[in-house]
């Protein structure tokens, strides 16, 4: 689809985000009792996704750590669908994600960690599906029908019901209320045209290779810029941690990569970003931001601002100004961004 044509289907579901984001929350944050009861005693937690879920997850399992005090950690499906091996996860809550709540696989392993002991949520956003009858609690989240195949206000809704389970399973729930109730107003801001996007596009589009990093808590935001740039402009990308990063990849720096990064707001790992790309400048590489601070943002080449928002909650929107960027470019490189190729919205592994 050429730039400048009729909007997208996937354009259209990315302004639909701060209502449905404010939906989610409005209609999951009173099932936190329930989590808090069925969680009682259990003191790890387990994450079971793919894809998009996935870096949904890997948001989830930062916040367990760093806001509830609670080891989490992603599971390998394949141990339960392939080995069959037999845990002991009786000290477990495992939170299985899935937008359509019908990949067998997710189902499978949510199954087999219910026989092994655990107590299991399902973040879904299809009430009545597989994944949700067969968990001990179902949060269904309220993105309704998302008809373009690359996941954006599932992608959101999930993060949001992640925060909420976690926050639950915090020692005292209910710290994050007051912010809760400000993210849908950030994600509207996050809607609004921001100077650098074009030119961010433009960079985009006149290379073949992209590194992106982050840590942290903004870490899983990365990973769902960087796939959904791989799977929506079928530009392969590279995302890593920027301390992986620096453990020997940062040698493929270059004046022909362009480096995108994304931060969040605050916190322990933004001093490690602005550095990161102060090195990748020196070694020639155009340097792309998304959120930060104003330090950040200095330091980069072009960059967006993310969400007012807490380092702990602005994952839930701080992944929309890279959303943008990737149907932007899209569209410029004459793609269509709502059928990519090759991709179904729900894929079936083994």
């Amino acid at each position: 689809m050429p730039e400048g044509a009729a909007l997208t289907q996937m354009a259209r579901e990315i302004a639909e985000q701060p209502a449905a984001i404010a939906q989610t929350l409005d209609t999951l944050l009173p099932q936190r009792s329930e989590i808090t009861a069925l969680a009682r005693g259990r003191r790890r937690l387990l994450l079971i996704a793919r894809g998009s879920s996935d870096n949904a997850a890997t948001y989830g399992r930062y916040l367990a750590e760093v806001h509830a005090g609670m080891a989490g950690a992603l599971a390998a499906p394949s141990v339960a669908t392939l080995y069959a091996a037999k845990l002991d996860l009786s000290d477990t809550v495992t939170i299985a994600v899935s937008q359509s709540g019908a990949t067998a696989e997710i189902v499978e392993t949510l199954a087999w960690a219910k026989e092994c002991g655990a107590a299991t949520v399902a973040v879904t956003n299809v009430a009545g599906s597989p994944l949700a009858l067969g968990a001990d609690v179902a949060l269904v989240t309220q993105a309704g029908p998302e008809l373009a195949v690359p996941a954006t206000k599932t992608y959101t809704t999930q993060v949001a019901a992640l925060a909420v389970a976690v926050d639950a399973l915090a020692p005292v729930p209910g710290r994050l209320d007051a912010e809760f109730a400000a993210v849908a107003a950030e994600a509207e801001q996050m809607l609004l045209p921001d100077d650098a996007l074009d030119a961010m596009v433009d960079r985009l589009a006149g290379t073949e290779e992209v590194l992106a990093s982050g840590r942290g808590l903004a870490f899983g935001t990365m990973l769902e810029v960087a796939l959904k740039l791989e799977e929506t402009c079928l530009r392969p990308v590279r995302g890593l941690s920027y301390a992986d990063l620096k453990h020997g990849p940062i040698a493929i720096v270059d004046a022909s990569l362009v480096t995108l990064l994304v931060a969040g707001p605050s916190g322990p790992t933004l001093p490690g970003l602005v550095d990161l790309a102060a090195t990748v400048r020196a070694a020639g590489s155009p340097v792309l931001g998304i959120g930060g601070d104003a330090s950040f943002r200095a330091a980069c080449d072009l960059a967006m601002p993310g969400p007012a928002l807490s380092e702990l909650l602005a994952p839930l929107a701080l992944v929309i100004p890279g959303q943008l960027l990737v149907e932007r470019l899209a569209r410029r490189l004459g793609l269509d961004p709502d059928a990519p190729r090759g991709l179904k919205k729900v894929t079936q592994t083994d």
